[in-house]
């Protein structure tokens, strides 16, 4: 038989073997699929490394050549990567906070009329936490002048040193309700542990999960459970995916009132408390249908820049912005040097509106 013949006859062999790997392939993808299922149902985390760790070796063992196990190890390493992928995207489509339609908007509405997550850019401010009835109604007149219907009304604050201010509790929660009755406004306030939604419940308007408590998901179920909105804060050492199944969870235990707030992570810096990642929301309003908003202060730590993040926040295409505010932020009992005075907060609305007018202009 001549050469030529030879390398016919052998390709032709290949060729069907071709076939076969690529029905096996997916009939893999297809087993694994139901898995990745019946993990969702029972709450299990898709990726398994000791499963995929135990496959590896006893292909391995059973491998004779002429591949080596290092090979075989980074052919399988493939196919095992490209299975997970199919899973995680199977079960993006699955979840609740997943937006299914260029159109899904979810849009959030007080009685006070205010509506988060109907394109318009609305604002959350007051202090960092309650400290009288006189500082809160003192910012709440200049909130109301400019348009602002929801108020920061922190009773409990968690703070890094157990000997710093920890807030006024429920004292607090009544001050921030009676100042917001007298201005027409929503009150917000972080709840720290589920032992407290009933209390606050009579205060608040709407819940906040703080940075620390966002994969804290006893608290988030137990939100999910109630009928008031709940704003939940990224965590400064979350990714966006962790940060969405957060949601999943307060949606997924019956509470679709959810509002996503990216408040900075942990970087490199050292000339802020944070580092805003503003390429989260696009990429939060394009994979889900939630309404997304930034702390400016937060993210920052710094009054000084708190008028660039804003219009940053603002062009975004963010739903909203959280800023705090006092009406004298040297003497705050917490986070003095993120708080904006009177005057700062005026200006910093002046150039938010003034992006909106022009947007409104150039459409």
């Amino acid at each position: 038989m001549s050469s030529t013949n030879r390398l016919k006859e052998l390709r032709d062999e290949i060729d069907p073997i071709n076939l076969q790997i690529l029905e096996l392939l997916n009939k893999r993808a297809e087993i694994a699929l139901e898995i990745g299922k019946v993990q969702q149902e029972k709450g299990t985390q898709i990726y398994d490394p000791q499963r995929e760790a135990e496959m590896l070796t006893a292909l391995q063992y059973a491998n004779g050549g002429p591949f080596s196990n290092e090979t075989i190890s980074k052919l399988f390493n493939e196919i095992f990567r490209a299975t997970l992928n199919l899973e995680e995207q199977d079960a993006r489509q699955a979840i609740l906070v997943q937006r299914k339609q260029p159109d899904q908007h979810t849009i959030i509405e007080f009685s006070n009329g205010l509506r988060l997550g109907n394109d318009t850019f609305e604002v959350i401010a007051g202090p960092c936490a309650v400290e009288s009835y006189e500082q809160m109604d003192q910012v709440a007149a200049v909130l109301a002048q400019r348009g602002v219907k929801m108020i920061r009304g922190m009773g409990y604050k968690p703070r890094t040193s157990p000997y710093d201010f920890q807030g006024m509790g429920e004292e607090g929660l009544k001050i921030a309700r009676q100042v917001a009755n007298k201005h027409d406004m929503m009150v917000i306030s972080e709840v720290l542990d589920m032992s407290l939604i009933p209390m606050m419940d009579e205060y608040v308007d709407a819940f906040w999960v703080g940075a620390r408590n966002m994969q804290n998901s006893f608290l988030l179920r137990a939100l999910g459970k109630q009928k008031k909105p709940v704003l939940l804060k990224r965590s400064f050492g979350a990714t966006l995916k962790e940060f969405i199944y957060a949601a999943e969870y307060i949606m997924a235990s019956g509470n679709e009132q959810v509002i996503l707030m990216e408040r900075g992570i942990r970087a490199f810096s050292q000339w802020t408390r944070n580092t805003l990642d503003i390429s989260a929301v696009p990429l939060l309003k394009k994979e889900t249908h939630l309404p997304v908003f930034v702390d400016i202060s937060h993210s920052a730590g710094r009054r000084d820049i708190a008028n660039p993040l804003g219009r940053v926040a603002r062009v975004s295409g963010a739903d909203g912005l959280m800023v705090e505010v006092h009406p004298h932020p040297d003497v705050a009992m917490s986070d003095a040097k993120q708080q904006l005075d009177l005057d700062e907060f005026n200006s910093l609305m002046d150039d938010v509106e003034s992006i909106s007018m022009r947007q409104k202009q150039s459409v």
